[in-house]
């Protein structure tokens, strides 16, 4: 039992099995838990294929991309190549999880979501007397569905021009590609935070230099990202997404320029600041804008499907138009948990 991946049988129709992918596919037909206290342990079912027909995908001895085509079956595995290094590409730098409270699979194209308004009286923490009625909160589904997106880019190569390149190679390609569609989910999920999901719901919008923000438009000082940070109770203002232009003159400002803050970025990459916020810098947010959320309550992301690939013409040698496609949406939760900040004039 422990050598089983030696003689599985691959094909096509392995991609075609519904809700599920080729890695679960190759894993119901040959579970991880065989292998345990084998030298395979640690392995999935797909990289047991792969050290069955000693295809090296890593480093400086990675084979070339015709090691996929040696046989019939081992070609069935190219697809799903192509489809984790897309996948690996899209989670460097990813920060959708920086901002989505929470995620759900959904097997289609349009979603009803859920929501739920609360009212002054909602958001005050009220003493129940005996006898008295215990205060709402009404959830109800949204009016209008939430339309899913597919993002995704052709990838344009004949066969003879990539037969001899490294694997290690062609994945930089590869994630490059996954980077891209990862990027277009972003501009989803900003547009769908600032304008709404169809549902009359876009985010409560405000102006330096116009009340209840103080200072004057085009100047941004510590004062109007604290009059900015007012605005959030009951929610907490934890994220900070910030143009590129933006987050220059915050880093300019006197209390960003802590020196605790400098050490942190040098060891971990990432900027606080006197708020408590985590500081995103994206060029998906408008410039001369900054948008704050609190991350546990504002947004929910809907995915259909994770990566997709066009596995026929992969098998087949046909990449000269080769579709790599993602399929995800975005809906609000808590309107009151996402507010923009325009700091221009």
């Amino acid at each position: 039992m422990a050598n089983y991946f030696e003689s599985l049988r691959l094909e096509k129709g392995m991609y075609h099995e519904t809700g599920k992918t080729f890695t679960q596919v190759l894993e119901k037909l040959d579970p991880s838990e065989n292998y345990k206290n084998t030298p395979f342990e640690g392995t999935d079912a797909y990289q047991r294929q792969l050290k069955r027909f000693d295809i090296k995908v890593k480093g400086a001895g990675s084979d070339m991309v015709e090691k996929f085509f040696q046989t019939s079956d081992s070609s069935v595995l190219f697809p799903e190549y192509v489809a984790r290094s897309v996948r690996a590409g899209m989670e460097e730098g990813n920060i959708l999880p920086s901002i989505t409270a929470s995620v759900t699979k959904f097997d289609g194209l349009d979603y009803r979501a859920i929501y739920s308004v609360p009212s002054d009286d909602d958001k005050t923490l009220r003493r129940v007397e005996e006898g008295t009625a215990i205060p709402q909160t009404e959830v109800k589904l949204q009016d209008n569905l939430v339309k899913l997106h597919k993002r995704g880019r052709m990838l344009v190569a004949s066969y003879e021009a990539i037969r001899f390149q490294k694997l290690d190679v062609f994945s930089v390609m590869l994630r490059q590609i996954g980077n891209q569609i990862m990027r277009m989910h972003l501009d989803d999920a900003i547009d769908v935070i600032m304008n709404g999901d169809g549902n009359n719901n876009a985010a409560e919008k405000f102006k330096v230099g116009t009340t209840p923000i103080g200072g004057q438009a085009g100047t941004l000082t510590y004062s109007e990202l604290l009059d900015f940070w007012s605005q959030f109770d009951p929610y907490s203002m934890n994220t900070l997404l910030v143009s590129p232009d933006v987050m220059l003159s915050m880093l300019k400002l006197t209390e960003f320029q802590n020196p605790l803050t400098g050490l942190n970025f040098q060891g971990t990459g990432e900027l606080t600041n006197p708020l408590g916020a985590k500081l995103i810098k994206t060029t998906a947010v408008p410039n001369g804008t900054i948008i704050g959320l609190d991350r546990n309550y504002a947004l929910e992301m809907i995915q259909s499907t994770d990566v997709a690939v066009e596995y026929d013409r992969l098998i087949d040698r046909q990449l000269e138009r080769a579709a790599i496609t993602s399929i995800s949406g975005f809906a609000k939760l808590y309107t009151d948990a996402a507010k923009v900040l325009t700091v221009t004039a």
